[in-house]
């Protein structure tokens, strides 16, 4: 029997962009919202957009956005309805939503055997079978012996796929591409998955080697009727985790493109599905696909499919929830144009995606375009990225009338987007975005590890901008000291004002220093030399006040040698240098350069012998530590683990560079570190 009421207080069960994203749908439909937040959220916006906000616990997942009994406990005491889960945390939990059910309280999502039958993926497979569903050759069974499942890889052939059956997100998923790799990479798939979902059973599937992933968004009511809103291509991910989607997929045929929706809707029609949920498959080169899974929530990645159909899947959401039938038939869903989904991280590109961590003290979006351009997010200028939540800081959402304009546009949106403080992949999304293949719409899962050395090329700055920058830091400064003076600083009769620019390239013992000098003369000309370009850049140049945004622009109105690479002249270049002075991030074309502004010799040389040079092996990453491997005075050979560490959602083993003996171990399990402290000091073995 259909339930119907009408929603009139909403919780929202999550944190960041999704957060953000549901209330404002919420608000629009007039729904008062409750959010809620752990002690590191506790000045995050999505707790300022809700009407009301309760804490439910310490900064780790698992004491808060985890706790089901205390987000019942805010639901009741808020007089709050129903709950949407968001994505992650327990949007699939099967006990949440039974929980939900008990206590009264609407959970916006399907029914919790829905969620049980589609969360456990040997199941989700039988059903999918007898559904009329493709499903691709694999085991899917119970027995979990390590040997025994050798066996099953051994007759699917190498390379098969290890996937946790309870995994999502590309979590507890492994891929062993020869029979002497299987133990380990089973070990490794079921100690994520343990973490990440607490069972650590998993299946084994023939791997098909580029293949796409490519997926379709259902829907279905409590009267039994489905749609689906056509598919998204995600082939392009990095660690099984999707980096750029767009809707719909390029190149498939209108016939293949009409099967995947009505199978779609036969397997959200097999476990009587009710709700939002994305039917995921993977397809080959001759567009045969098969299912992996399906996600029973919201997924990530759903704005692309908003942008293409115009229609707000929150909302419907709410709406089915409120036991509303879909408001419309199939053939009244339409597809126009084309949409990007680009995921913004903190993270560290160049060593391997690693997530990052620290204070965004400069955050500058694309502006807003109704049905254009739309930027999801839940963090501000000001806002902390810790390491125990996913590092995502925003999702830029682009549409265009066909996919080459709609890439354009994701270019410029990006070239457009600046934040500083932890490093982001902004550059690599713009290199990625710029790939020929990428352009030509031919992507594919291994896309990234393909053209891996293009895409996450990052050559230090070059003497031209070297010396914009100095230029750039010349004129703050020289800002900041007028200001400071009343108008009297830089005053020098008939003379030439000269200052020297010290910037950092790298970090550690490799680093090294570049020195300029800009020279102010007193007709306005500024003089950049140094920074290892024979010609010294001459050019008249002003330094425009922050615009509505905080952009900050350095205008070039005249040069002698300030060409762009294409030879075009350069008119100017934005900017940010960070609070204290340390950094300055600039914006040139697809790139962010950060230089670091080199303190006097008199700090380095202080700081440098307070540090000590050490022979610790050091954090690559901010993050918790998980598991000390080893103990003072234990022999270890090259390449043995010694620490494990988890940093928002991912596992790193960080292991001896040599064989050796360990003389001290710093942190204990259940500390928090920051990038390259120092974890285990360690002793090389002799020679």
């Amino acid at each position: 029997m259909p339930s119907t009421a009408r929603i009139s207080k909403l919780l929202v069960a999550n944190r960041g962009e999704i957060a953000c994203r549901v209330i404002r749908t919420a608000q629009r439909l007039g729904i008062e919202t409750v959010s809620v937040y752990s002690d590191a959220d506790r000045n995050a916006l999505h707790v300022r957009l809700a009407s009301e906000a309760f804490r439910i616990g310490p900064a780790p997942a698992s004491q808060s956005y985890l706790r089901a009994d205390r987000l019942i406990d805010v639901a009741k005491r808020s007089g709050a309805q129903a709950i949407h889960p968001g994505y992650g945390f327990l949007s699939e939990n099967t006990e949440f939503a039974e929980l939900c059910a008990s206590s009264g309280v609407t959970f916006i999502g399907p029914p919790a055997n829905a969620i049980r039958d589609m969360g456990i993926k040997n199941t989700s497979k039988e059903i999918m079978e007898r559904a009329g569903v493709p499903v691709i050759a694999g085991y899917h069974g119970n027995n979990q012996e390590p040997q025994f499942l050798l066996e099953q890889a051994r007759k699917i052939g190498f390379p098969v796929m290890i996937k946790a059956i309870r995994g999502g997100g590309g979590k507890g998923m492994r891929i062993a591409r020869s029979e002497a790799e299987f133990r380990t990479q089973l070990d490794s798939a079921r100690r994520e998955a343990l973490k990440s979902f607490g069972n650590d059973d998993v299946l084994l599937e023939q791997c098909i080697e580029q293949p796409r992933h490519v997926e379709v968004q259902v829907f279905g009511d409590q009267y039994g009727n489905y749609l689906y809103f056509f598919e998204r291509d995600c082939s392009v991910q990095r660690r099984h985790q999707k980096v750029i989607e767009e809707a719909p997929a390029p190149g498939i045929s209108p016939e293949t493109r009409v099967q995947l929706g009505e199978a779609a809707c036969r397997a959200a029609a097999a476990v009587g599905y009710v709700g939002a949920g994305t039917v995921e498959f993977i397809m080959d080169a001759k567009e045969k696909f098969f299912f992996m899974e399906m996600n029973t929530r919201l997924q990530v990645e759903h704005p692309v499919s908003e942008m293409v159909t115009g229609v707000d899947l929150v909302e419907l959401q709410i709406r089915v929830a409120e036991g509303q039938p879909l408001p419309m038939r199939q053939d009244q869903v339409r597809l126009s144009g084309h949409a990007f989904e680009a995921r913004i991280y903190a993270e560290d590109t160049p060593a391997g995606f690693l997530p990052t961590a620290g204070r965004v003290s400069h955050l500058c979006a694309p502006a807003a375009e109704a049905g254009a351009v739309r930027v999801d997010s839940g963090v501000r200028s000001g806002d902390d990225i810790g390491v125990f939540y996913d590092p995502m800081i925003a999702k830029l959402i682009v549409w265009g009338p066909d996919r080459p304009a709609a890439l354009q546009r994701l270019c410029a949106a990006l070239r457009d987007y600046q934040i500083c403080g932890p490093p982001t992949n902004r550059d690599f999304l713009l290199a990625l975005a710029g790939h020929p293949e990428f352009a030509a719409g031919r992507v594919h899962t291994g896309f990234i590890e393909q053209h891996r050395d293009r895409l996450l090329a990052s050559p230090p700055p070059g003497p031209r901008e070297l010396a914009l920058a100095a230029l750039g830091l010349f004129l703050l400064r020289r800002q900041a000291a007028r200001q400071a003076t009343v108008g009297l600083a830089d005053f020098r009769l008939n003379h030439a004002h000269r200052e020297a620019v010290h910037f950092r390239l790298g970090d550690g013992p490799g680093s090294k220093d570049a020195h300029l000098v800009v020279e102010a003369s007193p007709d306005g000309l500024l003089t950049v030399h140094g920074g290892g370009e024979a010609e010294a850049l001459r050019v008249r140049a002003r330094l425009l006040p922050p615009d509505e945004r905080g952009r900050r622009r350095v205008v070039i109105e005249e040069a002698e040698a300030a060409q762009a690479d294409s030879g075009s002249r350069l008119s100017g270049f934005d900017l940010f240098l960070e609070a204290d002075g340390s950094a300055l991030s600039l914006f040139l074309g697809d790139r962010q350069h950060l230089l670091q502004v080199a303190p006097p010799k008199w700090r380095s040389a202080v700081s440098g012998a307070a540090a000590g040079s050490g022979s610790g092996v050091r954090a690559p990453m901010p993050g918790v530590i998980e598991k000390v491997l080893v103990s003072p005075g234990q022999a270890v050979k090259e390449g043995e683990p010694l620490v494990t560490l988890i940093a928002m959602k991912m596992e790193y083993v960080v292991k001896a560079p040599q064989a050796g003996s360990v003389a001290k171990v710093l942190f204990a399990e259940g500390q928090t570190v920051a990038k390259n402290a120092e974890l285990v000091q360690f002793e090389a073995a002799s020679s």
